[in-house]
């Protein structure tokens, strides 16, 4: 998966993203960082903060606590199509 999506599920940032990557056709891993301590530690140690939603991309770009409008040129940048 060329995508990874950290979230905390009750988090309406989160639920906006997950929607926009949806609705575009994008493919990710959804890693709830509330269930699994293990993903929270890793989502701090490649973003260096604490707050969702993060996406991380296989190489290696990070976009942390962010809003839907962000993730299109972000996607782009990195060269990641639906």
């Amino acid at each position: 998966m060329l995508l990874k999506l950290y979230v905390k599920i009750w988090c309406p940032w989160c639920v906006r993203a997950q929607a926009w990557l949806d609705v575009h056709g994008y493919r990710y891993t959804l890693l709830d960082v509330e269930k699994d301590h293990a993903d929270f530690v890793e989502m701090t140690r490649l973003s260096g903060q604490s707050r969702t939603p993060t996406l991380v991309t296989a190489n290696g770009g990070v976009l942390a606590d962010f809003g839907p409008e962000e993730l299109e040129p972000f996607l782009a940048r990195h060269g990641i199509t639906p």
